[in-house]
């Protein structure tokens, strides 16, 4: 089979396609010929050696696609059965079939296929837990989405308003903002334009907001801070700009109360009983139609690199997947 196998951490062109195995499943795992491959920031930090990684790798920790084979002891799903499958700290789904553990894997109802599952399955879970978990949002509160058009952010933007609350979000361009307005954005800041905390200040009356969601991280978070209102909640579940400098405590103190977190996915559905949870909710509201799941582009694996680049320079609005068994592309 065809696989994207990392030898040296750098750049993109560390990303390069091989001829390997095709893996067995062992007791407790399923084989996945693999449809589409989500494409996410954990993947650049590991290839770039940000993240480590033991060498030679195959990147990628979200895949849908249809079960090929069963390990022993694997009695609920079947051969050919549609899933998708969140590894929680596991690789291998840049690749034409990839084992997974079967807890790890959710089935695909009629209504969602396998595209949408692997654009919505990491990026639409760490929305969920966000909103509903690390801040639930209630009805009444103001949160600011930084990056609201990115895959995440237009997620972001549609549940936050599920949840009731107002939503203030960030972007770069025109077209950004269109596409964030669309997603149940209530006001938009341009941050290339307009000081972002000035704005938002203005924006709440100088009241600030309940809970920053900031994918961002270096360039955003110092100013995040200062747009909490008294006993706000910074959520930080990135750094695409880079990593935050080490916070002084007492900071949070001086400027109301603030809490501070650094969530991860991987502690939100630790458990099998809340990964099945939040990926019914979001295959139910896709069937509704009720959850919209942009996709920016669908890549073959030969074009692995380019879609990181893509996803490094910020230019895409919605999810960059990867499809194994074909080349067919929308840019």
């Amino acid at each position: 089979m065809k696989a994207i196998r990392v030898r040296a951490t750098g750049s993109p062109e560390a990303l390069q396609v091989e001829e390997i195995p095709t893996p067995s499943p062992q007791q407790g795992e399923v084989l996945i010929r693999v449809e589409a491959a989500g494409v996410n920031f954990i993947d650049i930090y590991q290839r770039s050696g940000a993240y480590k990684v033991t060498l030679p790798f195959t990147p990628g920790q979200e895949a849908a696609g249809t079960v090929a084979a069963l390990g022993a002891d694997v009695t609920h799903c079947a051969v050919g059965d549609r899933v998708a499958c969140y590894y929680a700290g596991g690789l291998g789904a840049y690749a034409e079939y990839a084992i997974a553990p079967v807890d790890r894997i959710v089935q695909l109802p009629a209504g969602v296929t396998t595209t949408q599952a692997a654009a919505v399955l990491l990026q639409g879970m760490t929305a969920h837990y966000l909103t509903h978990t690390t801040y639930p949002l209630r009805s009444g509160d103001t949160c600011v989405v930084h990056a609201a058009a990115g895959g995440t952010g237009l997620l972001l933007c549609q549940l936050a308003k599920r949840r009731g609350a107002r939503v203030i979000g960030t972007v770069s361009t025109a077209a950004k903002e269109a596409l964030a307005r669309a997603a149940g954005a209530d006001d938009i800041i341009r941050y290339s334009e307009v000081d972002f905390a000035a704005e938002v200040k203005r924006l709440t009356g100088g009241a600030g907001v309940q809970v920053v969601y900031d994918s961002v991280g270096k360039t955003t978070f110092t100013a995040g801070l200062g747009v909490l209102a008294p006993r706000g909640t910074m959520v930080l579940f990135g750094q695409s700009s880079g990593a935050v400098e080490p916070v002084d405590p007492q900071v949070l103190n001086a400027r109301g109360s603030l809490f501070l977190t650094r969530p991860t996915l991987a502690h939100y559905v630790a458990a099998r009983a809340e990964l099945e949870q939040r990926s019914a909710d979001l295959f139910r509201w896709i069937e509704e139609g009720t959850l919209h799941v942009r996709i920016d582009r669908e890549l073959p694996l030969a074009r692995a690199g380019e879609a990181h680049t893509a996803l490094a320079s910020r230019a895409t609005t919605g999810k960059v997947l990867l499809e194994p068994q074909g080349v067919a592309t929308t840019m």
